[in-house]
């Protein structure tokens, strides 16, 4: 049996979470799947009975965030439950949660693995080197610890129906509340968000200042997408650290990705590998963004992005 630890906000799954039922269905697919969420209700429980869970467990657990009371909820379950292996989404929450599982229990964790295999050992298939390269692991373990590489896998209902809900309180002790979050703070921007944005168009150090984002701010707007940047972008103090696109800010998945003057590091392709298309707009005709994308425009993008947008005003008639 194989137990995944999902993410949820309002009701609604986290996309995340469904890409790592998906592949945990895929470890055992005589359906014996369960979930465990910290909170959730019957709308929790049917979006993870369509992804192939047999049930919900659902973790009531007072307050926000708190990383090792979420855990001890997830050890508590697995003594009962007994699983071949524990999942979660590679997020950043799904990693902290799962680094605090196995130190409980003493066991070894595979993180932001794409691919795996249960047996003794089981046979993990993980991004390494801000996805620069895959490995294969060997993970041994009574029970096998690992989380799923966000947008690596794509989530697949399985037709099947809603998942007994079936509630449970953890004994949880003051240390396990220790360290909890107490207030999120909503990002400057109010905009569309950048980790769940249809279109993303990113700057980088080519756009040459803070208001030189003007440009792209405008292209982002008339696409109804998201602003992003790179990672020497948030360095110099021209965008905040919430607008970063890479191995250390956002990961994001969408539909078209338009990166402009950045030169294309391992570190920022790591966080926009989920991109179905890219656009890529730099100056620099042998900049390496190029070798990841679908279309080049070679330019200065403060012509070109102004042209796009003149383009788009036109077809919209604005």
């Amino acid at each position: 049996m194989a137990l995944v630890f999902v993410e949820h906000a309002d009701g609604v799954l986290a996309g995340t979470s469904a890409q790592a039922l998906t592949l945990a269905r895929e470890l055992v697919p005589d359906r014996r799947l369960e979930a465990v969420a910290v909170g959730g209700g019957e709308e929790v429980a049917l979006q993870v009975g369509e992804l192939g869970a047999a049930t919900l467990h659902a973790a009531v657990v007072e307050g926000a965030y708190a990383p090792a009371a979420w855990a001890a909820a997830i050890v508590e379950l697995a003594g009962r439950t007994s699983p071949g292996a524990v999942l979660a989404a590679g997020t950043e929450n799904g990693n902290e949660v799962m680094a605090h599982v196995a130190a409980r229990l003493d066991l070894p964790f595979a993180a932001n693995c794409v691919a795996a295999r249960l047996g003794d050992p089981t046979l993990v298939t993980r991004v390494r080197w801000g996805g620069s390269l895959l490995e294969e692991a060997n993970l041994h373990g009574a029970t096998s610890l690992l989380t799923v590489q966000p947008h690596a896998v794509a989530a697949v209902p399985a037709g099947t129906g809603p998942a007994v809900l079936e509630p449970f309180s953890p004994g949880l002790s003051e240390a396990d509340r220790a360290v909890a979050v107490v207030e999120h703070v909503a990002a400057p921007s109010g905009g569309v968000s950048l980790a769940e944005a249809k279109v993303v168009v990113s700057g980088g150090r080519g756009v040459g200042s803070a208001e030189g984002f003007s440009v792209v701010e405008e292209l982002a707007g008339l696409l109804e997408g998201a602003v992003g940047c790179s990672r020497v972008v948030t360095s110099a103090g021209w965008r905040p650290h919430t607008d970063q696109v890479g191995q250390t800010g956002t990961k994001i998945s969408p539909d078209l990705y338009i990166p402009c003057g950045i030169s294309g590091a391992t570190q920022h392709i790591a966080g926009c590998r989920g991109a179905k298309r890219i656009l890529a707009i730099n100056a620099d005709p042998d900049a390496p963004i190029f070798a990841s994308a679908d279309y080049a425009v070679i330019g200065d993008l403060h012509e070109i992005l102004p042209a796009i947008s003149a383009e788009i005003r036109k077809v919209k008639g604005t």
